[in-house]
Parts: structure tokens; C-alpha cells; sequence
């Protein structure tokens, strides 16, 4: 049975959320707008406001809910979190204030499942504590998110691994106390039994910060770029570095980016909402032609439109994370990969048409619209390029589908009802 009705025990913790969300979550965003803002722990003015904000969310055992009880987290389903990261992706500090911030969560998440005690203890312990932050690095200069295409490479010397080749985009590396690296250590395995992943202090001698790129939004000129191209020299880390077994990055990978990918999902129904409110208090707030904008047709169907396909990408949201809850793990990997090509189009859509509607206002800094469309093109690519989805999405139902039996489609109408006759006639 399809039930839609949310408990009154979860709803008033969403209600609690949502209200701290707009009064102490969205005035650090002004605050503090920098992209690198929530991960820079060495800035003693944020943390100073951060501190009290994550002691009230502890209190309320809302604390990095995507974890078990065990790591310091209450461990809920992926359906409610779908339901509180739609409150949290209203404000870019929310996910910092809450435990929940991405690359962390699911850097923590894979030191979960695959870390010894002395990794968790050394790395997940103070990442789940928010004092220090960490960073995937993943991607490379010549292959971007193809792991077939990999170059960086990890072999056994004595007792150490030595790690050398280039990373491309680890974002927050700058602030990071630990990298969790992909390389190959494997190069006669198949192509997905190839890489391992390797926990690297950011202080280990041999790491070299080409340049900290900057994206759309940051400041032309400053130095406050958070996407390191990153050299490994002859970077050197114990065996017992690893993270799972040699050969078994992918896989690490995967249990990672699947999650990862769904909650961006997630949080992205937050994001349009927002954008949705805004057009709604816009049209009832302005004038023109003797009207309200709200009066327009032109407006009523922005928005309608923009309500409609929220619900259906909400919906898709929300079925997934069902998915992930009930059924086998792996069953909901074509639906991750549905959310992934959808949030992207969604979110430009209604992001486009609430900037139209504020006019020359929603082109400026003074609102929020700017900067949400300035991170579209980051989050079509995260995780994975939209392309990419939308082919396994096809692949997927392609291997199911069957050639017609005849010359003609199997819904050719006069061969059915050539069929149908013959029947008959017999």
C-alpha cells in the first residue's frame, strides 16, 4: 500500500528543522557566503556562531541522522532523510549545522562499513564530531570521473604504499585533515578491480597543491578557490592505509557516490522550493499592467509549471529513497540514476523562471537566485555527468526489452488484427 502520510512524532521534527533552518541556518549563509565557508575550521569567527547552532541540533538528536546509533547518528531510513534534507537544502550552512555535509557524509559512511577501529577511531571519530572536515579525491586532469581512465597509481614498498600521480576537483582539500584517495594498485585486474582507496593525511611530505580552482560565484582575482588539482609525489602511507582491500576501490566508490548522489537529490528539493516560495510572494507582492503579477497568465503558468514538476521530481525522490529502504541493496541504482539526470533539469527550470519573475532584482547579488544558479552547472556534474545517468538509465531497460517476433513492431495494428482473425476463423 502507497501511504504518503508523514507520523506527527517525524513531522514536528521537520517542523523544529524548517524553523531552524530560516532563523539560524540561512542568516549564516549571508554571514559567511564564501563557497569554502563551512569547511574552513580554522576560521574562529564561524565557528564561534557554528558551535551553539550544531549544540541545539545534538540536543534534539537530529546530529548526522544518516548514521547509526553507533556512530553518533539515530540512524533513520533513507525516506525520512529524503523529508529532512528537502528542509536542509533550503540553506548551504544547514547540511554543516546538521552533520551532514557533503564530502564528509559520505567519507564517514565508507569508513563505516569499510574502516578498521583504528581508522575509525583516527578519522571518523572527529569527522562525525565536525571538527575537522575531509575530501574525496577521485577525479583526474585526463579522465575526469572515468575510473577505466585512471592514472594515479599506488604500489607496495616495504611497509608503505606509495602513491604518485595527479588529482583533478578534490574539492575542500584545502581545509581537509585527510584525502581519501583512488588509485591503481591492481593494473592486471579487470578495469573495476583495479584502483584502491588509501586514507592520506593532507600534512604527509609529497602532497603538492597545484592550484585551488575556482568556480562560478568565487571572487576573480582571490585566492579563495576550494577544488585542488593536487600532485602526489612519491607520497608515502603506511599498508594499513588502505581502506578495504587492494583492488576494491570501485566498489568502495560505488557504496559511496550512490548515497551521496541521492541526498543532492534531496537536498535540491529544498533548493526549488525555496525558489518556488520566492515566485509566490513575487507575484502577489508586485504590480504591473494594472495588475498583480500573480494575475498574469503568463506567471500563473511559470508557476504551475514550476509546482507541477517539483511534485513529480519530489515524488521520484521520495520512491527512490522507499527503494533504497525495502529492497535489496543495489535495487534502487537506476532510480539514483533517474534523480541524478532529473534534479539537474528541475532545478534549472524553476531557478530560470523565478529570476525572470523577480526581473533585474533576480540577476543581482541581493537575492539567493543568483548563487543557486550559479551552482546549476556544479550540480549537473557532481557525482557523475548527467550523460552518463541518463545512458545507464537506458541500458538498464534496454536489456529487458525484446525484439518483435515478425517484420513488423509486436503493436503493428494490421498484423494483430491479421492475427485475431486467424484465431477466429479457427
Amino acid at each position: 500500500m502507497i501511504d504518503f502520510r508523514i507520523e506527527p512524532e517525524l513531522q514536528a521534527k521537520l517542523d523544529w528543522m524548517a524553523a531552524f533552518v530560516r532563523e539560524k541556518c540561512e542568516p549564516m549563509d549571508m554571514l559567511f557566503p564564501g563557497h569554502g565557508a563551512p569547511y574552513d575550521v580554522a576560521n574562529r569567527e564561524s565557528r564561534a556562531h557554528l558551535a551553539p547552532l550544531q549544540a541545539d541540533v545534538k540536543a534534539r538528536g537530529l546530529w548526522a541522522c544518516h548514521l547509526g546509533a553507533e556512530l553518533g547518528g539515530p540512524g533513520y531510513g533513507q525516506l525520512t532523510l529524503a523529508l529532512m534534507n528537502e528542509v536542509l537544502g533550503r540553506s548551504y550552512w544547514a547540511p554543516t549545522v546538521f552533520g551532514t555535509a557533503a564530502p564528509d557524509t559520505g567519507n564517514a559512511e565508507i569508513l563505516a562499513m569499510f574502516g578498521t577501529a583504528e581508522q575509525k577511531a583516527k578519522y571518523l571519530e572527529p569527522l562525525m564530531d565536525g571538527t575537522i572536515v575531509s575530501t574525496f579525491s577521485m577525479t583526474e586532469p585526463q579522465a575526469g570521473a572515468d575510473p577505466k581512465e585512471f592514472a594515479c597509481r599506488a604500489w607496495q614498498e616495504g611497509d608503505e604504499w606509495v602513491i604518485e600521480g595527479e588529482k583533478w576537483f578534490s574539492s575542500n582539500a584545502r581545509f581537509a585533515a585527510f584525502l581519501i584517495v583512488m588509485a591503481v594498485t591492481n593494473a592486471e585486474n579487470p578495469p573495476h578491480g583495479r584502483m584502491s582507496m588509501l586514507i592520506v593525511p593532507t600534512d604527509t611530505p609529497g602532497i603538492e597543491f597545484i592550484r585551488h580552482s575556482q568556480t562560478m560565484g568565487d571572487s576573480p582575482g582571490r585566492d579563495d578557490g576550494i577544488h585542488a588539482y593536487i600532485r602526489y609525489n612519491q607520497v608515502r602511507v603506511p599498508l594499513d592505509a588502505m581502506l578495504g582491500g587492494p583492488g576494491e576501490g570501485f566498489k568502495v566508490a560505488q557504496a559511496r557516490l550512490g548515497g551521496g548522489r541521492v541526498h543532492h537529490a534531496m537536498r535540491t528539493v529544498g533548493k526549488c522550493q525555496r525558489a518556488i516560495d520566492m515566485m509566490l510572494e513575487r507575484a502577489v507582492s508586485r504590480r504591473t499592467q494594472d495588475k498583480s503579477l500573480g494575475e498574469h497568465q503568463f506567471v500563473q503558468g511559470a508557476i504551475a509549471d514550476s509546482i507541477i514538476e517539483l511534485e513529480q521530481f519530489r515524488l521520484l525522490v521520495l520512491k527512490t529513497a522507499w527503494i533504497i529502504d525495502n529492497e535489496p541493496h543495489g535495487a534502487a541504482r537506476v532510480h539514483i540514476a533517474m534523480c541524478k539526470v532529473q534534479m539537474a533539469k528541475v532545478y534549472h527550470d524553476i531557478v530560470q523562471r523565478a529570476i525572470q519573475l523577480h526581473g533585474s532584482l533576480g540577476v543581482t547579488l541581493e537575492t539567493p537566485l543568483a548563487d543557486m544558479w550559479m551552482g546549476l552547472p556544479s550540480l549537473a556534474l557532481a557525482d557523475g555527468p548527467t550523460e552518463v545517468h541518463k545512458a545507464q538509465v537506458a541500458r538498464a531497460y534496454l536489456k529487458n526489452a525484446k525484439p518483435a517476433a515478425g517484420l513488423f513492431p509486436t503493436e503493428h495494428i494490421p498484423t494483430r488484427l491479421a492475427a485475431l482473425k486467424q484465431r477466429a476463423v479457427v
